[in-house]
């Protein structure tokens, strides 16, 4: 299952007279823009020395069908500023779906400033399928058209209108769009226009654009949004990606979240048969198991680690799943067909699964009843108080019972085995949920050399990084290399033996990795004394303290998720000095926040010193003018800026 990006399918947006119906767009343009007035809106380079280009027509016409067929056309014009701005418009590519869709390009062209034409046509043209990973192949009916143009340069501006037409609905009356109408560029002129039945209750969500301008003429109903001169977005730090920041509107079909599950659910109602072959081999997986409970974690295990993950998005073959038995034959299926097998043998063993639609990045909007919302599938299973435990069988690096980070928090769609469908939100970790803990414990000689050990462990989804690194079995002469390697990002110039490692795939391991790390010198000498470097975590954000600064005062809103996020980092350094040594301790510090709370702890116990830094944050956002209490926080955990320990001892 999945969808093309919006950022190609509705870069959509021009001020100007919109006609009463949209106008039908062909080789000879649009009757109701003037192309020379357009061109005439180039701007001063010398205005924008910042820009690679400034997009002087942004136009988007979307004609919608009772049954969900469409017609889309859209155009830019973008002016050229810096050969940093030709590069990505000399080269173009399109995306449609050839099973449902249509493609037509109006015109390319490449023009200067009066108007005079450069180039009247692509100088290359080729169409294919979409590029994609080696790592997890798809098998999709989208294609691709590429172009290359000849004479973009600085001074030149680019001209380009295509149309796509919807010819087959996922099912009748299904449809959504979407207008993005700010971006990271100057917009000079910007329209969409959606022409529709005047009898279709459509669902409209306008955000940060004034209303449309309504138009009835005689059957069809037309909505008009126009701006102009539209700025730049300017980058803050922590500047959330979402509604909240973007202007733009979304538009949905009259439909509900039941009739999108029973869609689904009529598509995979006959795909869960467990074949006699396939209850053969779930059977020898599950041998060892002496309860259900362990049966079913085999069972995730199998699903998510032996079953090779490929996109298959071969016509309705992007959203139906195929049949549990025929994902066992092949031992290789997409999100759908490994949901769609786990619940095939869950319910088997008696437990209540279902299949669970949702956005892979949990960007799925729930007001907007869609498959458009949809571009993953992953497995619910009912608990005994009602409740449902989540498997995302392509995670397969992410223990029994959890959801990658992406997904945690989400809206998404539980489609039951009746075709009815229930709306949840999906667990979120919380920071005490979610812990990385590194500690660096040894001895120090009175000579400066350090001997210990570094021991990392992880829970939640903090320990993605350390199964990945241990995925796979290492020989031993890639254990010492990999520990002189680790040792050496802990303390520079340290080396390192004895590698403890676990096996990444093991997802009832605990997430886990030691080893000796040694360091020629941790400590160099200065007036009488010794100073010791202190080789762990420090959180001093000065940087990023000026970075807040200059954007003050601030427009957006601040994602608290981006600081810090919903995790818990400790990093412990514990040292046995030499004896009648004794460190100059810093004072603790201790501040929290909407943001984060971070302590900070210096301490001698007898020969141990002992430094502890916990950093830990939440979820959410905040309005623009908590950008102050920010500030005042990272400020304060700037005052733990100690990257040095004096130690004095007798000479």
């Amino acid at each position: 299952m999945s969808r093309r990006p919006l950022a190609i399918l509705f870069l959509m947006a021009v001020a100007g007279a919109a006609s009463a119906q949209a106008p039908r767009i062909s080789v000879r343009g649009d009757p109701s823009i003037d192309d020379d007035t357009i061109y005439k809106l180039a701007v001063d380079p010398r205005d924008y020395p910042d820009q690679p280009f400034v997009v002087l027509l942004d136009d988007g016409i979307v004609s919608l069908e009772m049954d969900g067929r469409a017609r889309t056309t859209y155009r830019q014009v973008v002016q050229i500023l810096t050969q940093d701005g030709a590069e990505p418009w000399g080269e173009r590519a399109f995306s449609y779906v050839q099973a449902r869709e249509r493609f037509a390009i109006n015109w390319v062209r490449v023009i200067r400033p009066d108007g005079t034409t450069i180039t009247p046509q692509p100088a290359q043209e080729q169409e294919g399928p979409p590029d994609v990973a080696l790592q997890a192949p798809v098998y999709s009916s989208a294609r691709v058209r590429r172009i290359t143009l000849g004479g973009v340069a600085p001074g030149t501006i680019v001209d380009v209108s295509y149309t796509i037409e919807r010819q087959q609905p996922m099912f009748s009356g299904e449809f959504y769009t979407s207008w993005v109408s700010s971006g990271r560029q100057l917009i000079r002129r910007s329209r969409y226009l959606l022409d529709i039945p005047a009898g279709l209750p459509i669902r409209i969500r306008e955000h940060n654009v004034p209303a449309a301008r309504v138009t009835d003429v005689g059957r069809r109903r037309v909505y008009t949004w126009t701006a102009n001169d539209l700025p730049r977005i300017e980058v803050e730090p922590f500047m959330p990606e979402d509604d909240s920041v973007l202007a733009g509107v979304n538009v949905a079909a009259p439909i509900t979240w039941d009739d999108v599950a029973a869609w689904y659910g009529a598509l995979a109602r006959d795909r869960y048969t467990v074949t006699p072959e396939l209850a053969q081999q779930f059977g020898a997986q599950v041998a060892g198991a002496r309860t259900r409970e362990d049966s079913l974690r085999a069972l995730y295990r199998w699903v998510a680690q032996e079953f090779r993950y490929v996109a298959l998005e071969l016509g309705m073959g992007g959203y139906q799943p195929r049949a549990a038995g025929d994902v066992l034959a092949t031992k290789y299926g997409d999100c759908k067909d490994k949901a769609t097998l786990f619940i095939a043998l869950a319910r088997r063993m008696g437990f209540e699964a279902d299949p669970v639609l949702l956005s892979s990045r949990g960007a799925a909007d729930s007001t907007m009843p869609s498959l458009a919302q949809f571009d993953h599938a992953i497995a619910a299973v009912t608990g005994g108080s009602g409740g449902y435990r989540y498997f995302d069988l392509t995670a397969e690096l992410v223990p029994f019972g959890e959801l990658p980070y992406a997904e945690q928090g989400s809206f998404a769609l539980v489609v039951h085995s009746d075709g009815t469908g229930r709306v949840v939100s999906l667990p979120a970790d919380s920071a005490p949920a979610s812990i990385m803990n590194e500690r660096l414990a040894g001895t120090l000689a009175p000579g400066g050399e350090f001997t210990g050990t570094y021991t990392a462990t992880a829970t939640g989804f903090r320990q993605q990084a350390l199964r990945e690194m241990f995925y796979r079995h290492y020989s031993p002469a890639e254990q010492r290399d990999f520990a002189a390697k680790l040792a050496s990002q802990v303390i520079n110039g340290a080396t390192g033996s004895a590698l403890q490692a676990f096996d990444g795939r093991d997802l009832s391991a605990e997430a886990r990795v030691a080893f000796s790390i040694t360091d020629p010198r941790m400590t160099s000498p200065s007036g009488g004394a010794d100073v010791m470097t202190v080789p762990i975590t420090a959180y001093a954000m000065g940087s990023l303290v000026a970075a807040l600064e200059a954007h003050l005062p601030r427009k957006y809103s601040i994602s608290v998720t981006s600081v810090v996020g919903p995790s818990t980092r400790v990093s412990e350094l514990q040292v046995q000095l030499p004896e009648g040594w004794h460190a100059r301790l810093p004072p603790a510090v201790s501040t929290d926040s909407r943001f984060g709370r971070y302590r900070a702890t210096y301490t001698q116990t007898g020969r141990t010193l002992r430094i502890v830094r916990t950093m830990s944050g939440y979820r959410g956002t905040a309005p623009p003018e908590a950008v102050q209490e920010l500030i005042a926080w990272l400020k304060a955990v700037g005052q733990d800026d100690v990257r040095f320990i004096v130690l004095e001892h007798a000479p």
